[in-house]
């Protein structure tokens, strides 16, 4: 999994079965929203 910062948007790369990788942009506000549910199951 790779997550970078590219201008205003933060990239979110995750690979998948078979090969390729998932690709999603996101905002701030996104991106703290997904932290909030994943700190939620991970732990």
């Amino acid at each position: 999994m790779e997550v970078t910062k590219e201008g205003r948007g933060i990239v979110m790369r995750v690979p998948v079965d078979g090969g390729g990788r998932l690709v999603v942009e996101l905002n701030s506000e996104e991106a703290q929203e997904l932290y909030d549910c994943l700190k939620g199951v991970v732990g």
